[in-house]
């Protein structure tokens, strides 16, 4: 269910309540002023005990293929670089041009 249906049985206040925020940051999130976080996001499921998910909040974040919203999803680890490759700052950039 998306956010717009869910609000239309329950009240913004009652949602803002147990999200610790305010009915015009729930107001801003509806007309796309501001955009729902990925944690808030998180947190609006639970909120909603799941009636809406977080996929339905932010599709670009968690619909993956072969994920479900029931999963725990952690950040991704950072790619690591492959051994002996370095990444230049402008600073090492500089360090390097001179030595």
């Amino acid at each position: 269910m998306d956010i717009k249906t869910y609000l239309s049985r329950r009240s913004r206040r009652e949602l803002a309540d147990a999200l610790g925020v305010t009915p015009p940051l729930i107001s801003q999130w509806l007309s796309g002023h501001r955009r729902i976080s990925p944690e808030t996001a998180l947190r609006i499921e639970r909120a909603t005990n799941g009636a809406v998910t977080r996929e339905e909040l932010r599709p670009d974040i968690f619909l993956r293929e072969g994920i479900s919203h029931r999963s725990d999803l952690r950040p991704a680890e950072p790619a690591s670089s492959p051994r002996g490759s370095a990444t230049l700052t402008p600073a090492r950039e500089e360090e390097e041009l001179h030595d």
